[in-house]
């Protein structure tokens, strides 16, 4: 299957269905269960920003990056922190060129002031003067101008969502609603093409209710142990069907006990790919021992769990 769309149509005409989303998004190592590639599916064809949210390494991040693959569209990536601001995520001077081209332009300014003949003059080309360098050859674009200014479209990821502010948030209100946004300097940008944009979300804090409206709704949740096989099979190439099992069986236990970070799909990819380099061919307890580090970050995680590896390896084989 083609993986970009004929030149001047959107990247959802080669989308007839969802289970064309989750064939293509397979093509490009992304398995998809039929929850998300409908969500995806809606919002290609509904031109409707997709919020994606759920635990950390469930892969949020990796499904815009994914559609970009697939789609053959060019990411843009923005990735949200608190104190970011309009100047770095929309537009801001080039203050360093501006200033060049003061020093260069000074005789002419003074000539052109000298011409002057009242107060009123003097002011009036001035004004003259700061429009020229308050104009397109002097703005820098941030990566949702650059997205709305990308005529053939293109995929823009606002990653992590939660860790901006709420006064962020609502800048982005007309981005999301409009695809456009206001710069006071120039006027409005319009985007040719709407881009296919993707928010992630940790859920970190709570977000707007009128974010969330212009926005359709995604959770990923931790995934079944069929679905994660799957994923670890298409990630980890060559990897025993045995070993994937048992691994994503240990690693399905995990998560009932009460940790400070249960392991995510990320940590289980990262550990089947550790236990290839190993050269591991089936899980016995020592090997377990030894690259627990890899599926949980906390001391203390791994200190509850190394007691009981032993009880879990039986637990998975079962």
């Amino acid at each position: 299957m083609s993986t970009t769309p004929p030149a001047g149509l959107p990247a959802s005409a080669q989308f007839a269905s969802v289970d064309a989303v989750i064939e293509g998004l397979a093509s490009v190592g992304y398995i998809a269960s039929h929850r998300i590639a409908t969500a995806l599916y809606m919002s290609m064809h509904l031109q409707k920003p997709l919020l994606v949210e759920g635990f950390a390494g469930v892969g949020k991040t990796e499904l815009a990056l994914s559609t970009a693959a697939l789609t053959g569209l060019p990411l843009i990536r923005m990735q949200c922190y608190d104190g970011l601001d309009e100047s770095k995520a929309l537009y801001e001077w080039k203050y360093g060129k501006q200033l060049l081209y003061t020093q260069i332009l000074k005789d002419r300014m003074g000539a052109e002031m000298a011409k002057a003949e009242t107060l009123e003059d003097a002011m009036e080309h001035l004004h003259g003067m700061g429009d020229f360098f308050f104009s397109e050859p002097f703005l820098e674009p941030r990566p949702l101008l650059q997205a709305l200014r990308s005529d053939a479209g293109c995929v823009l990821l606002i990653d992590e969502i939660d860790k901006s502010d709420e006064s962020f948030e609502a800048f982005l209100l007309e981005v999301l609603s409009a695809y456009q946004a206001s710069i006071p300097e120039i006027g409005v940008v319009k985007a040719t093409t709407p881009p296919l944009v993707f928010l992630t979300s940790n859920n970190v804090r709570d977000l707007g209710d009128a974010l969330k409206r212009r926005c359709l709704h995604l959770h990923i949740p931790l995934p079944e142990a069929k679905l994660e096989e799957r994923i670890v099979a298409t990630r980890v190439p060559g990897i025993e069907a045995a070993l994937t099992a048992r691994l994503v069986g240990f690693v399905q236990h995990l998560r009932t006990l009460d940790l400070r970070k249960a392991p995510s799909i990320s940590e289980t990819v990262d550990w089947a790919r550790a236990l290839v380099l190993l050269h591991a061919d089936s899980l016995d307890p020592e090997m377990v021992r030894e690259t627990l580090n890899v599926i949980l970050k906390f001391e203390q995680d791994i200190a509850a769990v190394e007691p009981q590896v032993g009880e879990l390896l039986r637990a998975a084989a079962a």
